[in-house]
């Protein structure tokens, strides 16, 4: 399948100027586009957020994707990699006119593949080493990093249901059975009822 892809941004922009350049390069390359995919929406939104999603979901190995430039599937060189790099992996050709790609196997696709797997690494390393540097200014600080032991269970998991465990207490049911019944341990359903009676 021959997919031509066209979008653009606002309403006041055409889609007739990208069909007739992916019309004439299917011309001058003896291909015919099988199905279009035509929409108006910023290139910022996330493919799942177009009809460009369904479009990958959709494309099979040997499938070939037109469209008149890379800028096209998105606005960030990041997202355009990511896309790239999924239909490369899956064995779908995309073919584009201004930048003049044809990437599939070939030299071309392989420099962009090692391109995206670079960047990728280098955000995660990023993203990794801005994490430890905030961890370690707020230790600095004197911040006590996570949570109280057992203050989320018993805030989350038992908070609004006093009447009810008092109600099962004064029935002789044991915590054991409590904690089962809410899906806590019976450690924290001593604590909530020692709690609660000491606001009480």
């Amino acid at each position: 399948m021959v997919y031509g892809y066209i979008r653009v941004s606002t309403d006041r922009q055409s889609v007739e100027n990208q069909r007739f350049e992916i019309k004439q390069f299917c011309s001058k390359n003896s291909i015919a586009i099988d199905k279009w995919i035509e929409e108006t929406i910023s290139g910022t939104k996330l493919p799942e957020e177009r009809l460009l999603g369904p479009l990958l979901a959709e494309v099979k190995t040997g499938d070939i994707i037109v469209c008149s430039e890379l800028s096209r599937l998105g606005r960030s060189m990041f997202m355009i990699m990511s896309i790239l790099d999924n239909l490369l992996i899956n064995g779908v050709q995309i073919w584009t006119i201004k930048d003049n790609y044809q990437l599939g196997d070939n030299i071309q696709a392989k420099v962009f593949a090692f391109a995206f797997g670079l960047s990728a690494e280098i955000e995660r390393n990023l993203i990794s080493q801005r994490t430890k540097e905030a961890l370690a200014r707020r230790r600095s600080e004197g911040i006590t990093l996570g949570r109280p032991l057992g203050r989320k269970s018993s805030r989350l998991k038992l908070s609004g249901h006093e009447a009810e465990i008092r109600s099962m207490m004064d029935k002789n049911i044991s915590k054991t059975a409590i904690a089962r019944r809410f899906g806590v341990c019976r450690q924290t359903v001593a604590s909530f009822l020692k709690k609660t009676s000491q606001v009480a």
